[in-house]
């Protein structure tokens, strides 16, 4: 009866802190009918503290450069002078100047300013991007091809990523895991001394392998605010997702995999258009930028011209036109 009450406790005390930290945070609903300008959003999850934010950044560093050169190794990186990348930097380029700039209300954002960026293409199938703490960005290519992204629609998917990194989900998630593992460490001792404690805690894995739905759809707001800040289309976060649908009903996409459906998605992006597109209209726009429709034209030479004839001397060949073609990169 008494292990009863103190298995009863420690879920208590682990549910009541795991609530706690969760309840402060998130985009929060408009308070009226009045379209405000700007995502609504509330302050950072108080569970996030459990965990060293330079502890955090750290270890992302490190993943990052190791996955680097692991793509290096296998020769997947893409070298910055490749058009695809340049094309990426450049969007970068404009959004992350926003992302250190929204987050100086470091009651709602992590502190931006201190981190040493980095935007990194990887050659790979997979449809996937990531934003990790400390602002270490990376996609893949399978995302740009597979989708046939737009400048805009890039841009979505970075401020979705970036958004992660700056309302530090994967610290709060990190804070869960240790916090649920601290639970299942002593619900295990409470349980058989110890020799059960392992077995709570691979749970506490499974828990925390991918950001929450609530996360995600967080993300997909203050995303589509940064990037109507920076300059790009608001409107491209409905067409993304309309791709992403269409691509994950081939073949299931791993990046989707604790994402809201594409339908809610959009739903949720068509509701908080009125507050972006404002934004987005007074931002200075980027310089146009190669789009997935202009390659065909790039790579179809312009037709030769008739030669023209001139009397009494037969025919001379006018030199032939080259195409303007659109510059890429920034």
């Amino acid at each position: 009866m008494i292990y009863g009450k103190k298995i009863g406790m420690v879920a208590f005390l682990v549910m009541l802190l795991l609530s706690s930290g969760c309840s402060t945070f998130g985009v929060l609903p408009a308070e009226d009918d009045t379209p405000a300008v700007g995502v609504k959003v509330g302050a950072l999850s108080g569970i996030r503290t459990m965990v060293s934010a330079e502890k955090l950044e750290k270890q992302a560093e490190n993943a990052y450069q190791k996955r680097l050169k692991e793509a290096e190794n296998k020769e997947q990186r893409v070298p910055a002078d490749d058009a695809e990348a340049k094309r990426l930097d450049a969007i970068g380029k404009r959004m992350i100047p926003v992302a250190v700039a929204v987050s100086a209300d470091t009651e709602k954002y992590a502190d931006a300013a201190q981190w040493t960026w980095e935007v990194n293409l990887i050659r790979s199938e997979e449809i996937n991007a990531f934003c990790m703490p400390g602002g270490k960005i990376a996609f893949y290519t399978g995302l740009i091809d597979k989708l046939e992204a737009t400048d805009d629609e890039l841009a979505m998917v970075m401020g979705h990523e970036i958004a992660h990194a700056l309302r530090e989900h994967a610290r709060a998630q990190a804070a869960k895991g240790q916090l649920t593992s601290i639970g299942a460490t002593v619900l295990g001792m409470v349980v058989g001394k110890g020799q059960f404690a392992r077995v709570f805690d691979f749970a506490n894995d499974l828990l925390n392998l991918q950001f929450s739905r609530d996360d995600e759809g967080e993300a997909d707001l203050i995303g589509l605010e940064l990037a109507a800040r920076a300059g790009y289309d608001p409107r491209a976060g409905v067409s993304l997702w309309q791709k992403m649908d269409k691509a994950n009903s081939g073949a299931s996409i791993p990046f989707l995999s604790t994402h809201p459906s594409s339908e809610n998605r959009i739903r949720e992006i068509e509701a908080q258009l009125p507050s972006v597109l404002p934004l987005y209209e007074s931002a200075e726009k980027p310089e146009a930028l190669a789009q997935p429709q202009q390659k065909e034209a790039e790579q179809t030479p312009e037709p030769q011209q008739t030669p023209a004839k001139k009397s009494g001397r037969g025919s001379q060949k006018n030199p032939q036109k080259t195409a303007n073609k659109p510059t890429r990169g920034g």
